[in-house]
């Protein structure tokens, strides 16, 4: 039996005002972009933290390429990039990641030859040379990046790994996270940037007060529903009430198409909306549009995007929150 990157088991963190995470179940393959989700306060950092060592759980277990977590064994698989960094700010950015490479236990042949090549990876590339305190949060954040991954690391945990970056940066970020994907490295990312993960990961679980909502690949929780979109003209009103009532399905006027205006009795090319289970649906709701007289332009199916999905899995739910 292969051993997982990052096996847990019921890991459970728990505070007298009641945050924290419960009963947390989750394993990541080797070589895996696993994304972590979740509002703010709903314990996502936690659950990292104990992963690296840095707390203590309540309860349940978990393990890191088979060493258990808090363990020496464990800590030299991981690389952590924490949410909230602080670097020595009179030292250059070069010396951070040296004083990193030590702390690792990295050769000073292997340090030498590395960390330049990280530096420039990430992209501070010669503001290596300049002291932290003339670095942006953006630059601290890609020095960040430089520390984690000094050491070489098979796992690398990420928490908030863009946050402080403009949309340039988190490009560059991004495209550094899939060459670490390629060359193999487990990557857990803890981010509420939603793009990046929808991008990178193979695949999700959604974290909401503490507990885990749902989880799996997130080609599939993101086919959870299919909409199409049909471009018609020639549409009054009243034919949308038909092709509910004729096909039992949930057909909407687009709402990027604007609303109808009043008294409005033929409208042009206006977008219909539904939600259908597979392309004989399709084909079939193409037929009766075309039967009631209608132009049909063009028919497309909307992929759902993690922000949309997001919002439906925690619609309705209450959230701590930063306060709560």
């Amino acid at each position: 039996m292969t051993t997982a990157a990052i096996d847990a088991v019921g890991l459970t963190k728990e505070y007298d005002n009641g945050r924290g995470c419960r009963d947390v179940t989750l394993a990541v393959g080797k070589g895996e972009a696993f994304g972590f989700l979740g509002p703010n306060g709903a314990g996502k950092s936690t659950f990292v933290k104990m992963l690296v060592g840095l707390m203590t759980p309540t309860r349940g277990e978990a393990r890191l390429l088979g060493e258990p977590i808090g363990s020496l064994a464990a800590k030299r698989y991981i690389g952590y990039l924490p949410e909230l960094y602080r670097y020595q700010e009179w030292l250059t950015g070069e010396e951070v990641v040296q004083l990193h490479a030590r702390l690792c236990g990295v050769d000073r042949a292997t340090a030498a030859r590395r960390i330049p090549e990280l530096l420039a990876e990430v992209g501070i590339g010669l503001r290596g040379r300049d002291r932290v305190k003339h670095y942006s949060k953006g630059m601290q954040q890609r020095l960040g990046l430089a520390c984690a991954l000094v050491s070489d690391p098979p796992i690398v945990f990420l928490d908030e790994p863009s946050s402080a970056l403009d949309p340039i940066g988190r490009m560059e970020v991004r495209a550094l996270l899939e060459r670490l994907k390629e060359r193999g490295k487990t990557i857990f990312l803890n981010s509420h940037l939603l793009e990046d993960v929808e991008v990178l990961c193979d695949r999700m679980a959604l974290l909401n007060n503490g507990e885990v909502l749902r989880q799996g690949k997130v080609s599939e929780m993101l086919q959870e529903r299919v909409r199409w979109r049909f471009r018609v003209s020639g549409f009054a009103p009243v034919l949308l009430t038909w092709l509910r009532e004729e096909t039992g399905l949930p057909v909407t006027l687009a709402e990027e198409s604007g609303r109808m205006p009043a008294g409005a009795g033929v409208a042009d090319a206006v977008w219909l909306e539904a939600e259908l289970e597979n392309e004989e649906q399709v084909g079939w709701l193409n037929a009766l549009i075309v039967g009631q007289g209608m132009t049909l332009y063009e028919a497309m199916p909307i992929k759902e995007r993690l922000e949309e999905w997001f919002m439906s899995a925690v619609s309705g739910l209450s959230h701590r929150g930063e306060r709560g």
